[in-house]
């Protein structure tokens, strides 16, 4: 049964790592959530390693500038693995074919370095989907008209960003999970990186190992997230500790107010099939 928590202190002699969520969990894209950063500074602190897991479509180079700048500060991470890590070898397989780049020009870094041949729709070998062009207006179904398209040409899609959706400044917007899903609903070909599939947790396993110099079970390592579909499912695939952040993308559904629901929280819980083994509003010490 999930317990519910009042800090990740009460916790955190149990696991020599954690794998944290960062959207969602560390910050809402505009502002840091208040004490997370103590929290994973703290956690490294008693000698433990923080490996930030995003399903971010961009490599982890471009990703902790951001972080940066909202005031995350080095000394809370050791190293950050994203799914756009994961889909740059996916990109690099497509070499010489044209790619359809569906997404905004600010995830352009997941291509740099690849020899990549841009191509409008029409000549489209594969779809590279790393979001919406303009998540503050589209919606999945703006884009059933051009996927149709593609679909009957049989053009397969990498989708770089398995997230339906996450939370910008309090207002949800759609992400590149939720494109590919209405892709694969009307029977499209996708390929999805990053969490909950495997190859991402591999890339955080290792980082573990290295820093701690030696091999690290899955059950003493805890991952921290808001999405039942990618944070919760990728931890129990794994064998993983989890910690369930009620605040987050489900926080209306999962009891998450001024006081923490239980009863709503462990409803929300049954009728998604998940048992996280914590819960708490949020990441705090």
């Amino acid at each position: 049964m999930t317990r519910i928590i009042t800090g990740l202190g009460e916790v955190a002699g149990a696991y020599d790592a954690l794998f944290c969520d960062i959207w969602g969990v560390v910050h809402n894209g505009h502002a840091l959530f208040s004490g997370v950063a103590e929290a994973l500074a703290a956690f490294r602190d008693r000698g433990g390693v923080v490996v930030l897991v995003s399903n971010a479509p961009r490599p982890a180079g471009s990703v902790a500038p951001q972080l940066d700048r909202l005031g995350l500060p080095r000394r809370a991470w050791d190293a950050i693995v994203t799914s756009g890590d994961v889909a740059r070898s996916h990109v690099a397989a497509q070499a010489g074919k044209a790619l359809f780049h569906l997404g905004p020009e600010r995830d352009r870094p997941l291509f740099e370095g690849h020899d990549i041949r841009f191509a409008g729709e029409e000549a489209a070998e594969v779809i590279v989907c790393t979001g919406l062009f303009d998540d503050t207006v589209e919606t999945p179904e703006t884009y059933l008209p051009m996927l149709r398209r593609f679909l009957a040409r049989g053009v397969p899609m990498i989708c770089a960003n398995p997230d339906l959706v996450v939370e910008r400044g309090g207002t949800m917007i759609y992400c590149a999970g939720a494109i590919a899903d209405a892709y694969e609903t009307l029977g499209g070909p996708v390929v999805t990186c990053g969490k909950p599939h495997r190859p991402i947790y591999d890339a955080g396993f290792a980082v573990v190992e290295t820093a701690l110099g030696r091999r690290v079970e899955p059950g003493r390592v805890l991952a921290i997230g808001d999405s039942v579909r990618t944070d919760l499912a990728g931890a129990a695939a794994i064998g993983c500790g989890a910690l369930f952040v009620t605040g987050g993308i489900h926080a209306l559904e999962a009891g998450h107010g001024a006081a923490l629901d239980e009863a709503a929280l462990r409803t929300f819980l049954a009728e998604q099939g998940v048992a996280p083994d914590w819960a708490m509003p949020h990441l705090v010490w």
